[in-house]
């Protein structure tokens, strides 16, 4: 079969047609099944040796980075305090989010999180669909302010979607590694290779990404995203 790039406004008018043709969602469905995405380049968004490009809010409506994160040897540090988080000054929707992180075993264990598709004003904590970093529940959804979505209702616990399986983190001091990815209305939440979570009908919508200082010494070094560009048809056999 010939593959075929879609952008997103033929792949719009595509999924419509088909949705009207049919009379069902389920079609939609099976249709968005047959497409891959295609990415962009590749944007490291933290660059190794600066905050260039992130700004950050805290609770008591301060703006200055340097209270809780720096630099150091070419690793993101967060200090966990004050409570807040780091965001992205560009906005993002369809993409593949790769970021690895770790616990400084001296300092013990704790939490953070991954805000993604964060919209409207800075507050704590904005509206956003967070992909958990606490210790032991990488993996775990938190739907932030309400954000549209659809997650297995046998693992959900008020804004809460519990990880599909046991914790596979790492030790305390190695590094652990989150692949996310944003693709129209589905997230998918690999910890460390295994799929942890996932949900459907996410709202569609550009929005920030964050990392979180919540009271917790963390560590974060690769943080790259690759941008969806468009969708491709391609065999039913091909992996």
């Amino acid at each position: 079969m010939t593959k075929l790039a879609i952008t997103g406004p033929l792949l719009a008018a595509i999924l419509l047609l088909a949705f009207v043709a049919t009379g069902g969602a389920s079609s939609k469905t099976e249709i968005e099944r047959t497409l891959k995405p295609v990415f962009g380049q590749k944007i490291r968004l933290f660059d190794g040796r600066s905050l260039e490009g992130w700004r950050a809010h805290f609770r008591d409506g301060s703006s200055d980075a340097g209270q809780a994160w720096s630099v150091e040897d070419g690793i993101l540090v967060c200090k966990g305090q004050p409570i807040g988080y780091l965001q992205t000054e560009m906005e993002f929707e369809n993409y593949e989010l790769v970021l690895e992180w770790r616990f400084d075993p001296t300092k013990g264990a704790g939490n953070s999180g991954v805000l993604l598709r964060t919209i409207g004003e800075d507050t704590v904590w904005p509206n956003c669909i967070e992909a958990q970093l606490h210790s032991r529940n990488a993996g775990d959804i938190w739907n932030i302010g309400e954000f549209p979505m659809k997650a297995d209702a046998s693992r959900t616990r008020g804004r809460r979607t519990i990880k599909a399986h046991e914790t596979n983190e790492k030790p305390l001091g190695e590094w652990n590694r989150y692949r996310i990815r944003l693709d129209r209305g589905a997230l998918t939440l690999e910890v460390n290779g295994l799929v942890q979570n996932e949900a459907t009908d996410c709202r569609q919508v550009p929005g920030r990404i964050g990392l979180q200082s919540e009271g917790a010494h963390i560590e974060f070094r690769t943080v790259e995203l690759r941008p969806i560009v468009a969708w491709q048809s391609v065999d039913s056999g091909s992996s």
